[in-house]
């Protein structure tokens, strides 16, 4: 089947990210499962930081039963108007030169910057973010609900 690649630029993303705001710890409090996390036994932890040229630097890490791999990405906008649309890239030479980034849509953002949904317009990465580690089953059903309504698979999320 090929992919509707029109069809992925209708998935809604939040109006504007203040990417200064937007900078910090975010923990993942769940997420729809993927390969390049599967040996995580518990969330991932990132850290984004704003650089002088606009691009983030991004260190993300998660504990496995060896240890805390870590990984070290940028990313960038591509998107200028809402900011909120980004590419990113663990290859150390391509992120330099913004090659082959996977897509980062900020879809959700509370207006206090205290939790974000993120995922990819081909809907098969998801993460639910926070500045927290845990959050309450409120917010909890709040983030469920709003990747819901962007068209993701609900059922498939694991929450940490």
């Amino acid at each position: 089947m090929v992919p509707c690649y029109s069809c992925f630029a209708q998935l809604k993303t939040a109006e504007f990210v203040d990417l200064k705001r937007y900078q910090g710890t975010w923990y993942e409090i769940a997420l729809l499962p993927n390969p390049f996390e599967k040996k995580c036994i518990q969330g991932a932890v990132a850290n984004y930081t704003l650089r002088k040229d606009g691009t983030l630097k991004v260190v993300n890490s998660c504990l496995t039963a060896r240890g805390g791999p870590q990984s070290t990405a940028i990313a960038w906008v591509v998107d200028k108007k809402s900011q909120s649309k980004l590419r990113v890239s663990f290859v150390p030479l391509f992120k330099y030169f913004k090659w082959f980034g996977g897509d980062y849509w900020i879809l959700y953002i509370d207006p206090d910057y205290q939790f974000a949904v993120v995922g990819t317009p081909d809907l098969k990465y998801l993460w639910l973010l926070a500045r927290t580690p845990k959050v309450s089953d409120t917010l909890y059903q709040k983030f469920i609900k709003i990747a819901s309504e962007r068209g993701f698979d609900t059922g498939k999320i694991k929450r940490w």
